[in-house]
C-alpha cells in the first residue's frame, strides 16, 4: 500500500506567507525562531499559521514587558484596606514579565488624579482603577483608552467609557437588595435613613437610589430619604446624621449605610436607646460589622468581594494583553449577603 504523499514544507510555507502578507523567508525566520523580524509581522504569520491548523508547535508571541498601573484612593475604610491586600498578595503571582506600578492617591485631589492618568514614560497596557464619576475623569480615562490602554474599573463604574470592563458588583441591584430587605425586616413604620460615602462616586448613587426604588415602589409604611447623607466614610459624620434624624422626631425604622464609619452609627443607637427597634443594612464582613451581627445590632452585611475584584481585574488585563479568548476575560463580580449565621469567623484583614 502507498503512503499518502506529505505536503512539502515550502508549500504550506507559501500559504502562511500569502495569508499573513509577508514574504516566505520571513515566514521562516518567525517558525523557525530565528530572529530578525518585528514584533508586528511575527504576530501576523503565528496567527496566519493558527487559522490555516499548522500542525506543529508555533512560537510564543509575547515578547517585552506588560505595565499595569493600579491607582486606587488613600480611603482607610476596611473594604479598601481589602482591596489593596488582595492585589498586593496577587502579584507574586505574575509572570516576570508583568510590571505593576501602584500609586494611592489623596482621595479629594483630582488634580493628582488626572496626572496620573496621563501617558507615562513607559508604555502602559493596562490601568486598574477606582475613580469618581466627574467629566474631567470621564475624559481622561476616554483619552486612555484611545492610546490603546486597557481600563479596568473597580468598586464603582464610570459613565460614558463603553470600551471600559467594569469588574466590580452591580451596585443599583445591591441597593435594590437593600431595600427588598428593610422592607421585609424593619419592625416598626417610619424613616429609612441613607447614609452614603461620596456622592461623586457613581456606585454609592446607584446603591442609593435602587433602595429608594424598592422601598417607594413596594413598602408604604415606610418613608426613605429622597437624597444620601454623605458621610465621607467617616465614624463622627455617621453619628450626627443619626442623631440628628432622631432629634426630627419621626422614629427610624431603619438604615441603609452603603459606605464605612459604622462605629458612629453603633454608638448613636444605643445613645438614644433604638438599637432594637431599627432594622441596619450596610457593606462589607469588616470585623466591626462581625461584631454588630454577633450582638444583633446589624441585620445584614452585603459583601462586594473585594478580592475577587482583584483577581478580575488584573485576569482581564492580562487577558486582553497576552490576546487571551474573549472567553477568558472576568465579568462583573457577585455580591454576597451575611448575616449573623453564615458569616466567617476569619478576620478581615490579614497580617
Amino acid at each position: 500500500m502507498t503512503a499518502p504523499a506529505r505536503r512539502k514544507k515550502t508549500a504550506r510555507f507559501i500559504e502562511i506567507a500569502a495569508a499573513a502578507g509577508v514574504s516566505v523567508a520571513t515566514v521562516d525566520r518567525v517558525l523557525n525562531e530565528r530572529g530578525s523580524v518585528s514584533a508586528q509581522a511575527r504576530d501576523r504569520v503565528v496567527a496566519a499559521a493558527r487559522e490555516l491548523a499548522v500542525p506543529r508547535l508555533l512560537p510564543d508571541t509575547r515578547h517585552g514587558l506588560i505595565h499595569i498601573d493600579i491607582l486606587l484612593p488613600d480611603n482607610r475604610s476596611p473594604f479598601f484596606q481589602r482591596l489593596r491586600q488582595a492585589l498586593q498578595q496577587a502579584l507574586p503571582m505574575l509572570d516576570q514579565r508583568v510590571v505593576v506600578h501602584q500609586q494611592t492617591l489623596g482621595e479629594k485631589d483630582e488634580a493628582g488624579l488626572l496626572r496620573a492618568l496621563r501617558p507615562r514614560p513607559y508604555l502602559r497596557q493596562g490601568l486598574i482603577v477606582a475613580a469618581p464619576d466627574t467629566p474631567a475623569v470621564q475624559l481622561a480615562l476616554q483619552a486612555a483608552i484611545q492610546r490603546g490602554e486597557q481600563v479596568v474599573l473597580v468598586v464603582s463604574n464610570v459613565a460614558g467609557l463603553p470600551q471600559a470592563r467594569y469588574v466590580g458588583i452591580d451596585n443599583h441591584a445591591a441597593g435594590r437588595t437593600a431595600g427588598l430587605l428593610l422592607g421585609r425586616l424593619c419592625r416598626q413604620p417610619g424613616r429609612v435613613l441613607l447614609l452614603s460615602s461620596r456622592p461623586d462616586y457613581r456606585g454609592h448613587l446607584e446603591r442609593a437610589s435602587g433602595c429608594a426604588e424598592v422601598l417607594a415602589q413596594d413598602f408604604p409604611h415606610l418613608q426613605c430619604d429622597q437624597v444620601a447623607t454623605a458621610t465621607h466614610d467617616d465614624a463622627d459624620r455617621c453619628h450626627a446624621a443619626v442623631s440628628l434624624a432622631f432629634k426630627q422626631g419621626q422614629p427610624i425604622a431603619g438604615i441603609y449605610n452603603s459606605g464605612a464609619g459604622s462605629p458612629g452609627i453603633e454608638a448613636a443607637l444605643h445613645r438614644y436607646a433604638i438599637h432594637d427597634k431599627v432594622c441596619w443594612v450596610t457593606h462589607e464582613l469588616s470585623d466591626d460589622h462581625r461584631l454588630y451581627l454577633q450582638q444583633g445590632l446589624l441585620d445584614v452585611v452585603i459583601d462586594q468581594d473585594p478580592d475577587g475584584q482583584a483577581i478580575k481585574a488584573l485576569q482581564h488585563v492580562l487577558s486582553v494583553a497576552e490576546q487571551a479568548p474573549a472567553a477568558a476575560r472576568a465579568g462583573p463580580a457577585e455580591f454576597r449577603l451575611y448575616l449573623a449565621e453564615n458569616m466567617s469567623a476569619q478576620p478581615y484583614l490579614t497580617g
